[in-house]
């Protein structure tokens, strides 16, 4: 596929890789960036992100990671198209795919019990809440219009292996669901650490690591602050965007 430049964007990911993005349509954000810094992936593991968008989350992975094989699953043909394209220009056809397909249907496109983890930055609002976007796209990457966090936990479990990791980064308002949701299909939830703006504001985002089959008993970790001060990072995150 020829890309028009007119409709997207080649951005730098000071990693060695670049991005194409839609200029008008969902672009990724400081949360693909951070679960990507979260996800556990160990040498030799396969890894499927639900709903990879353009692809952002498996080409940081596979820059920070030694991850055997990196799937991206995404239902937008145009966001797979691009995605494609992103994966061609940075030569990572041997480690990334990207799948078009729905994550309701993820446990029959792949088979049960294939990957070693699962991540997902998925849409955070139920269909109903808040205005809706007039770019498609970008409503359908913020609202569980094409699935919800049931599917997503009901298909992460089937394609995880015994033991295998889930991470997913959500809105801490919704904690309590995804706990019993992810509980109900077999994915204890085992790390927790929130996300905040300042270190004396309410946090934005929950980062989220839950084991298949694993015993009962979750870790809070440490608050991941985002600014210092106004316009000031601080060093950790400074760390992750060097």
């Amino acid at each position: 596929m020829i890309l028009n430049e007119n409709e997207v964007t080649l951005d730098d990911l000071q990693n060695g890789y670049y991005i194409y993005q839609p200029t008008d349509g969902f672009r990724f954000g400081v949360d693909a960036v951070l679960l990507s810094h979260f996800a556990n992936v160990k040498p030799k593991e396969k890894v499927l992100d639900m709903g990879t968008g353009t692809g952002i989350i498996p080409i940081l992975l596979a820059a920070l990671t030694k991850g055997e094989h990196f799937t991206g699953l995404e239902i937008q043909k145009k966001s797979v198209e691009i995605a494609r394209c992103s994966v061609s220009y940075n030569k990572l056809e041997d480690r990334i795919d990207i799948v078009e397909g729905d994550i309701k249907n993820a446990s029959e496109i792949f088979g049960r019990e294939y990957f070693n983890v699962v991540v997902s930055n998925p849409p955070y609002m139920i269909s109903q809440h808040g205005l809706r976007n007039r770019e498609d796209s970008k409503y359908i990457a913020r609202h569980e219009v094409l699935c919800n966090l049931e599917d997503i936990a009901r298909e992460a479990s089937g394609v995880l292996k015994t033991r295998g990791r889930m991470y997913m980064i959500h809105r801490p308002f919704r904690l309590a669901e995804i706990i019993v949701t992810f509980a109900k299909y077999n994915l204890e939830v085992k790390k927790i650490r929130f996300v905040h703006s300042y270190v004396d504001k309410e946090p934005l985002m929950v980062m989220i690591e839950a084991v298949k089959y694993a015993n009962s008993g979750v870790t809070i970790e440490k608050p991941l602050i985002i600014y210092e001060r106004k316009g000031e990072y601080t060093d950790e995150i400074k760390e992750i965007y060097k």
